[in-house]
């Protein structure tokens, strides 16, 4: 980027920035009345994250949520969660069944168990309580990892209706319970295929919505088992079913009602709407091309602090490489970072529409259009060399909007009291 164009994107970037007076639910909402207004006609909001450790977007995400529901009629919230195990949360939410700590522990990831995400669906509970069930707000899963509850409803219906093919099940399924993707490449989608052939079993066994609906989860969670990390075509690795899976859960949840407003937790890279790969299409592109302006991504960016995440240990060595979930420690990046480029423009906690910059400068335009280097860490960081990973990103192509957090805390576990996963 020639340095004469560094005032100009400044400048524009200082006079784009909305203050965010809050991270935290329960505060005014004036502050995000602009975001309000752009989200008029969305009916699917991508709320990004660029760990899957900060305190501070769980936090926003909780208030967000709130506002999407009170404000703007939203009313279903999708996660980048176990598929199978959401119905326990869904189930508390909407009808008090269980406890809010357990449910969320159960959802299959670290990630997750947390008091921020056991803090937003408590209020989700909250609200529900004491309106009709057309009135009350639903969460959901949309990831087929970690099917474990499918396995046992299925298997507590052959139990109890078709005992003379528990065996069969056991040998064919039960493994699924712990699998990971990608753990089973050699069988070469035989899980699939039985799959496949149970569910129309089921349905002249009598089986009710609930265990189809199970099933199908098996036939998914099988197909990533089974999936190859690298394949000759892109789409058909691991991580480019498992976006393909992801979007079509949020197609399903649209589809049960064409008025039905949608709030996605993900990832930032699983929400991008483009990626300069063509071949390997996020779950965002995907809901692009079925939403078109109704899908806005919204990336979730912070400065310096500390963030949660599970280190690889250094190899190789015998045995696995996952090392400890703790605290990484990191500073904003220099000015050649698009979250120093934030920062430099308004220090504070913002957000930017990035669809109001059609009529930007065209020195700003130029940068827009450029790759940008931000952060982007999921589950795992490398141990030594994660302060110096960046992604390339194309602004306007990926993203509607930015938040930029300038201070990132470490997300808060869960007592150990709480089932782990």
């Amino acid at each position: 980027m020639p340095n004469e164009s560094f005032p100009e994107i400044q400048q524009w970037l200082s006079g784009t920035a909305r203050p965010l007076t809050s991270l935290v639910a329960g505060s005014s909402t004036e502050d995000l009345a602009p975001l309000g207004e752009a989200l008029g006609d969305v009916r699917v909001l991508g709320m990004g994250e660029a760990t899957h450790g900060t305190r501070e977007f769980f936090q926003l995400k909780h208030r967000l949520f709130e506002y999407l529901v009170t404000e703007l009629g939203y009313s279903v919230l999708a996660m980048e969660a176990s598929e199978s195990a959401a119905p326990a949360v869904d189930a508390y939410v909407r009808d008090g069944v269980g406890d809010a700590a357990t449910a969320v522990a159960g959802l299959g990831f670290w990630t997750w168990q947390t008091e921020e995400v056991v803090a937003l669906v408590e209020w989700m509970r909250t609200y529900n309580s004491g309106r009709p069930a057309a009135e009350q707000v639903r969460f959901a899963g949309i990831d087929p990892q970690r099917c474990s509850a499918s396995v046992a409803a299925v298997r507590e219906f052959l139990a109890s209706s078709v005992p003379d093919r528990l065996a069969a099940f056991d040998e064919g399924f039960g493994y699924l319970s712990d699998a990971q993707p990608g753990s089973a490449p050699d069988k070469d989608r035989l899980v699939v295929r039985e799959a496949q052939q149970l569910i129309p079993f089921l349905e002249a066994k009598g089986a009710d919505a609930d265990v189809l609906n199970h099933a199908r989860i098996l036939e998914r969670a099988g197909d990533l088992v089974c999936r190859a990390k690298e394949n000759k075509d892109p789409a058909e690795t691991l991580f480019a079913v498992r976006d393909a899976y992801m979007a079509e859960a949020i197609g399903r949840l649209a589809d049960e009602d064409p008025k039905r407003r949608i709030a996605v937790w993900a990832h930032n890279g699983h929400l991008a709407a483009s990626r300069q790969s063509a071949e390997l299409r996020p779950m965002g592109q995907h809901l692009r091309e079925r939403f078109g302006a109704e899908y806005y991504a919204l990336a979730l960016l912070f400065g310096s602090g500390a963030f949660r995440a599970r280190r690889l240990r250094p190899g190789p060595w015998p045995g696995p490489m996952d090392g400890p979930v703790v605290a990484n420690s990191i500073d904003r990046g220099g000015f050649n970072a698009l979250e120093g480029q934030l920062a430099a423009a308004s220090p504070g906690d913002h957000w930017l529409n990035l669809r109001g910059s059609e009529d930007a400068p065209e020195p700003v335009k130029r940068w827009l259009a450029e790759p940008q280097m931000f952060r982007s860490f999921g589950a795992y960081v490398q141990r030594w060399t994660y302060r110096m990973q960046f992604t390339p990103t194309l602004l306007t192509r990926e993203y509607d909007g930015l938040i930029y957090v300038a201070t990132s805390t470490p997300s808060v576990p869960l007592p150990e009291t709480v089932p782990a996963q």
